[in-house]
């Protein structure tokens, strides 16, 4: 897998996932309100919002933290966000999409384009990289859940578009506007989803080496750790020799 699901690997492996949990269970709340506001607050009635809860529950995201930020997309005290999203080349050539969610439009903006200038990248106008990327749903399963074949049957059955299996996880791919029927059709079949969510999936890739890696991975750890900064992709590709590299530097 390429991009951002390989990135997740490299983080988890370095152990960053404890320092980023308080954080990332923020960025899943600020998700799981603005849902909620736009919304209906029950996420049965609601498929962002229930596809928010989904994500957050799959990333151990404590019940009262999900019930928190739902009351609080009900209040007069809500802040209002705005979605933005912003594109531009990191080291290397390395197409990268952030995806933000900001109460101030001019600091997230100023902020973002100070990352990548100062790590060696470029921001760009709104579509200089998205066409190197397709919309879509992502739905990830654990290998243990059952074998490539019985997770390919049951995901054409319920609408996917393709499946990604290795050692470690089957990626189930669909539709953006499919994502939630597809999870929900995947269920009797396979069980709760590890992760189900709409990525930037790439649809070409650059290859990386060790240095290259390294550059490009300074710059996608600061934006994520922006607490304005929801999401960021990049279409990099590596090899697991200079994964390996990475891993244990």
């Amino acid at each position: 897998m390429a991009g951002h699901s390989k990135w997740a690997n490299i983080q988890h492996r370095k152990g960053r996932q404890d320092k980023l949990r308080s954080k990332l269970f923020s960025k899943l709340a600020k998700e799981i309100t603005v849902a909620a506001k736009m919304g209906d607050p029950d996420p049965e009635k609601n498929p962002r919002l229930r596809l928010a809860v989904k994500e957050a529950k799959s990333n151990s995201c404590p019940k009262d933290v999900i019930d928190r930020a739902i009351k609080k997309s009900q209040g007069g005290d809500a802040e209002n966000y705005d979605e933005i999203r912003y594109e531009g080349y990191g080291p290397g050539g390395i197409a990268v999409i952030v995806e933000a969610m900001t109460d101030n439009r001019n600091r997230t903006a100023s902020t973002v384009r100070s990352t990548f200038t100062k790590n060696g990248g470029n921001l760009g106008e709104t579509g200089s990289v998205a066409f190197m990327f397709d919309r879509m749903g992502e739905i990830v399963y654990p290998a243990s859940v059952a074998d490539a074949d019985t997770v390919m049957m049951a995901a054409i059955e319920a609408g996917a578009e393709d499946v990604q299996s290795d050692a470690d996880n089957h990626v189930i791919y669909c539709a953006d506007t499919d994502l939630a029927e597809v999870s929900h059709a995947l269920e009797p079949a396979l069980g709760e989803s590890i992760s189900t969510k709409l990525i930037w999936k790439p649809n070409m890739t650059t290859e990386v080496d060790a240095e290259g890696l390294t550059k490009l991975m300074k710059l996608l750890d600061t934006l994520e750790d922006d607490d304005d900064v929801q999401r960021v992709t990049a279409n990099f590709e590596a090899s697991d020799a200079v994964m390996a590299a990475f891993s244990e530097s």
